[in-house]
């Protein structure tokens, strides 16, 4: 069986982590319905939630999905002092589905001014630097998160949409504190396969977001992948987390974050770190 825990900078977190967009942008579901899934997570064992500030609807919603998971949080009845929370800032939706960014540091700061106040926290767990900003040099957005470091608002800083450049760069400005790279990865979408490797290389946590392919995508993933499909089959298992064992075999720094917003997906997603995989099924996939 995989490891149930994997490492991200100093702190040991599940395994397998729950992203919260689903939760707050188009097609959410009700707040209890959220809630409830936020809880599953917790019951299951996980450790990591993924957010962002940019998870909402427009304007007038920003910062939903960190409200709704300190909420989820505080409502909870077991100990969650375990739980690391990631959150970026960087990424704008002002409406009707656009996304935009901003990576300027006067914007960086704020937000994570503003996401501190939306968790309730003292120092926000880790803090990504969401998407580059082609109108802000990479290195004044990056100087931004090592400010914020220092300044003790944030305990781990992490970047999320970046190449391999961009992730030594962040590094070395980091002064070698980068503790995650968050960048797509799924079936269909292999093209981080350089960055994942980089962070294999260098011991940094790689966090695949839409591992299971995005919302629209996740609940066909067998039809689409023919190979994940056959071997799920075989193995008695769903496509879904036939895909999560996956990426856990392929590097001990991956940590996927799919989102979720019912509590039997994120149990089912969970689940796969029961799963070991051989090393030839590895390279079916990996071939597929």
């Amino acid at each position: 069986m995989t490891s149930t825990t994997r490492r991200i900078g100093d702190t040991q977190v599940s395994a397998i982590g729950l992203g919260g967009m689903p939760m707050s942008i188009e097609g959410r579901p009700d707040e209890s319905r959220s809630i409830a899934t936020i809880h599953a997570a917790l019951d299951a064992g996980i450790t990591l939630i993924d957010t962002a500030d940019a998870y909402h609807l427009d304007s007038s919603d920003i910062g939903h999905n960190e409200t709704l998971i300190a909420k989820a949080l505080s409502t909870y009845g077991g100990d969650t002092s375990g739980v690391l929370v990631a959150t970026k800032g960087g990424h704008l939706r002002p409406g009707g589905g656009a996304w935009t960014q901003d990576g300027s540091p006067e914007h960086l700061k704020q937000a994570a001014e503003d996401s501190l106040k939306r968790l309730g926290v003292e120092a926000i767990g880790l803090y990504q630097f969401h998407r580059p900003d082609p109108k802000t040099p990479y290195e004044d957005s990056i100087g931004a998160i090592r400010d914020l470091l220092d300044a003790g608002k944030i305990r781990m800083a992490g970047i999320s949409n970046a190449n391999p450049d961009q992730i030594r760069q962040a590094n070395e400005i980091l002064g070698g504190r980068l503790v995650s790279v968050q960048n797509q990865f799924s079936p269909a979408f292999r093209s981080s396969e350089p960055e994942l490797e980089l962070c294999d290389e260098l011991g940094i946590a790689f966090l695949p977001w839409s591992p299971l392919g995005g919302i629209s995508n996740a609940s066909d993933l067998g039809d689409k992948h023919p190979a994940f499909h056959q071997l799920a089959g075989e193995l008695g298992v769903s496509p879904q987390k036939l895909t999560l064992a996956w990426m856990l075999a392929k590097s001990p720094v991956v940590i996927p974050i799919p989102g979720s917003s019912r509590p039997e997906t994120i149990r089912d997603s969970y689940s796969a770190i029961e799963l070991t995989l051989t090393p030839d099924q590895v390279a079916t996939l990996d071939a597929s």
